[in-house]
């Protein structure tokens, strides 16, 4: 009983797998745009609607239509069959081939002595071979062969006699709808029509949209906002709009006033400071002062390295920078510490960043690998859309219970990495500020080396 409950439970689960799995395929085979959605959204409902209509009209009108007209036609030639065994005639059938002509618009001929041909093949798709067929078994229930292939605008027919053959031309649309494509051709055309409509609409609604996201993209990304932008489209849209400006000029106040306050106190506290080493330099060198002046010289480091954070270079304009003039720098500092450095660039050379914020990015986590590892390799991968910057070292790393902390400023571990006489705790602070004003991020994560794995991945 068990074994038949788990297999039944299987057989129910499989439906539903399969189904996931077709939704799956289906989402990835849709367009991922707006714009395409929409246009989906639009013609797909059209072209099933005009599939339906299409379909029931072949089925229901064109073939009913057809099918009345074949019925006519064979009706005529029943008739004339009638009137050729029932009535006395010329030895060429004059009178009754008048009478097809101008009363049945019906050409025929009558043959002594014949058979009838070979069937010919029958085509894939002639809804008039078919249905004219079905009529002549039906009404007449003789032998019989039909010529109804090819574009000619004459349909034949042989019917087999006593002792002779009847021939019938017939106009093709006599037995056979054939102005069926007009209606085609007029709703395929109103539907192009529409689609075109449609799609002139549909730009117009969703180009304000991606001006939307392309500018909130450029502030994401630390960039300049486009000049032209302005809230555009539906109320909706405009909404959306105007509040991405006022958030961006409500951002960009707060920072304005963010490094005017500290340009102020950093002009205070210099003030202050400079006082100190001119009153300590005064006093001369004296053993009991050292420790003090050690003291203000801490202090302006950190005075500076605090101020570095809070601006974070956030007036620079986006410009061009070469990775590898950055790895040049890079590995002339490693030369300076005398470590073991090694580099990779996978992609485009050039990068779109600030240059100086994005260069002092990647020198403070590499410069923190410098001070306590031996070995730093640094690897560069520019893709379509983001620049991922890996720095692996062989130092003694940071504890998992950490990494979240050492991103906040003036943190320091009791050992191992930030434990620095002349650190400031605001290395990986202000290296995580800079990738987030790009709009990208730095996680920390273990290396092969058996030290540190930095990673910094940023939108270009």
């Amino acid at each position: 009983m068990t074994l038949f409950s788990a297999f039944r439970r299987d057989i129910e689960r499989a439906p539903s797998a399969g189904w996931k799995r077709f939704t799956r395929w289906l989402r990835h085979q849709m367009p991922t745009g707006l714009y395409a959605r929409s246009l989906l959204i639009i013609i797909l409902p059209m072209v099933l609607l005009q599939a339906v209509v299409a379909f029931v009209f072949m089925e229901r009108h064109w073939q009913l239509v057809t099918q009345r007209l074949s019925m006519a036609v064979t009706r005529d030639i029943a008739a004339i069959i009638d009137l050729i065994e029932t009535y006395p005639q010329d030895d060429d059938y004059a009178e009754i081939t008048r009478i097809a002509r101008e009363r049945l618009e019906l050409i025929i001929s009558v043959e002594q002595g014949t058979t009838l041909p070979p069937p010919r093949s029958k085509p894939f798709f002639n809804i008039l071979d078919e249905i004219l067929s079905e009529e002549i078994v039906r009404q007449i229930r003789r032998p019989f062969w039909i010529d109804t292939v090819g574009e000619s605008k004459v349909v034949e027919i042989r019917i087999l006699l006593d002792n002779k053959i009847l021939r019938v031309y017939a106009r093709r649309n006599q037995a056979y709808a054939s102005n069926t494509h007009i209606f085609l051709l007029w709703m395929v055309g109103a539907s192009l029509v529409l689609i075109l409509i449609s799609i002139l609409f549909l730009r117009g609604q969703i180009r304000p949209i991606l001006a939307l996201a392309q500018a909130a993209e450029s502030f994401g990304k630390g960039q300049r906002m486009p000049e032209n932008f302005a809230p555009r489209g539906a109320d909706e849209v405009r909404r959306a709009g105007l509040a991405f400006i006022l958030m961006r000029e409500r951002i960009e106040r707060q920072i304005e006033q963010r490094t005017a306050m500290l340009t102020g106190v950093s002009h205070d506290l210099r003030t202050i400071l400079t006082r100190f080493k001119l009153q300590l330099a005064l006093a001369g060198d004296k053993p009991e002062l050292q420790g003090m002046g050690k003291d203000v010289e801490d202090m302006q480091t950190m005075l500076e390295g605090y101020l570095s954070f809070a601006r974070g270079d956030a007036e620079e304009d986006v410009g061009k920078l070469r990775l590898s003039d950055l790895i040049d720098r890079l590995s002339l500092e490693a030369e300076l510490h005398e470590r073991a450095f090694s580099s990779e660039i996978d992609g485009d050379d050039e990068i779109m960043v600030r240059p100086n914020a994005f260069t002092r990015l990647v020198g403070n986590v590499v410069s923190n690998a410098l001070r306590y590892a031996k070995t730093v390799h640094v690897e560069a991968r520019h893709r379509a859309k983001w620049l991922t910057v890996t720095v692996d070292d062989d130092g003694p790393g940071i504890p998992e219970n950490v990494r979240e902390d050492v991103f906040k400023p003036f943190f320091r571990l009791d050992e191992a990495r930030n434990l620095d006489a002349s650190g400031t705790g605001l290395g990986l602070a202000i290296a995580l500020d800079i990738a987030r004003s790009h709009g990208g991020n730095v996680t920390l994560s273990d290396s092969p080396l058996g030290g540190l794995r930095v990673t910094i991945r940023v939108p270009v």
